[in-house]
C-alpha cells in the first residue's frame, strides 16, 4: 500500500503548478493534503478513482486538510474533539478495516513563539487522541508537524535554536508522541542520512541550496514495524515550499 503526504500551501495554487500529474503519477492508496486553504465548494478539487473527504478552516484561505483514499472508509471524524483546534481544520481520520488513518496540520508556533502556548495544548490533546484511536487498532500519522525534532533535521540547527518548529518544548513534545508509541518512519529506514529535508523557505533560494528542514512525517504505531517497506521524500516535486514524503507499508 502507498501513502503520500504534502503540504500544498493552498490547493487551488498547487493545482495550477503540476498537482494533478503528480498525483496521477504517483497512484497512491491514500493521498493527505494539509494546508488546502479552502472551504468545502469552493473549487473541483475531485479526482477520479477516489473519495474525497475535507476538514476546512472556519476562517477562509486558512489551515484546513483533506484526503483522498480508493477504498471507502468505515468512518470519518474532522478534528481532534476540541474545539479550540477543530475550528481550525488541523487533523481528519479516517477509520480502515486494519487501521486509522490520521492526516494532521500541527500548528505553528509563529514569530517569537507568541502561540508556542496553544501549540503546546494542541500537542497534549492530540496525544490523548492518537493513543486512544490505538486502543482498537494501528494508527497512521501523516502530516506536517512543524518541528524538526533533532539536529539533523534541519541545516542550521545552532541558528535556528529556540526559533519556531525548533524550540527546546516542541522537539520535546514530538520525543514524547514518538516514544509512547510511535515510529518515525523515514528515521527507521535512514537513521544517519543528512540533508533530507521537507521544507524549504521561499527566501535566499533556499531550496536551491537545499536549506531546508524535515518537518513532513509518518509515523505508525510500533505494531506495524515489520510491514513497513519504505519511506521515501519526494524532493523533485515542486508546486508548493513542502514536498511531498511517501510511505509504502504491506
Amino acid at each position: 500500500m502507498k501513502l503520500i503526504s504534502w503540504n500544498v500551501n493552498g490547493i487551488r495554487a498547487c493545482k495550477k503548478k503540476g498537482f494533478d500529474d503528480f498525483f496521477q503519477e504517483i497512484d497512491a492508496d491514500l493521498f493527505c493534503i494539509q494546508e488546502s486553504k479552502m472551504q468545502e465548494g469552493q473549487a473541483d478539487i475531485d479526482m477520479p478513482g477516489y473519495h474525497m473527504y475535507l476538514h476546512s478552516a472556519l476562517r477562509k484561505g486558512y489551515s484546513g486538510v483533506i484526503t483522498y483514499t480508493k477504498e471507502a472508509p468505515l468512518s470519518v471524524q474532522k478534528g481532534i474533539g476540541d474545539e479550540r483546534f477543530d475550528e481550525e481544520g488541523r487533523a481528519l481520520t479516517l477509520e480502515f478495516k486494519d487501521f486509522y488513518s490520521v492526516n494532521v496540520y500541527v500548528p505553528n508556533s509563529q514569530e517569537k513563539l507568541v502561540r508556542l502556548p496553544y501549540r503546546l495544548s494542541w500537542e497534549e490533546c492530540f496525544l490523548a487522541y492518537v493513543k486512544k484511536l490505538e486502543q482498537k487498532k494501528p494508527v497512521i500519522i501523516c502530516g506536517d508537524m512543524n518541528v524538526a525534532k533533532e539536529e539533523i533535521d534541519l541545516k542550521n540547527p545552532k541558528s535556528n535554536h529556540l526559533n519556531p518548529g525548533f524550540s527546546d518544548a516542541e522537539r520535546e513534545k514530538m520525543r514524547i508522541l514518538q516514544n509512547s508509541g510511535f515510529i518515525d518512519t523515514y528515521r527507521y529506514f535512514y537513521p544517519d542520512k543528512e540533508n533530507a529535508y521537507t521544507w524549504w523557505s521561499y527566501r535566499f533560494q533556499s531550496r536551491m541550496k537545499n536549506i531546508g528542514w524535515r518537518i513532513d512525517y509518518f509515523l505508525v504505531s510500533q505494531c506495524l514495524r515489520e510491514r513497513l517497506v519504505d519511506a521515501i521524500i519526494h524532493k523533485e516535486v515542486m508546486g508548493s515550499d513542502h514536498c511531498p514524503i511517501e510511505l509504502d507499508i504491506s
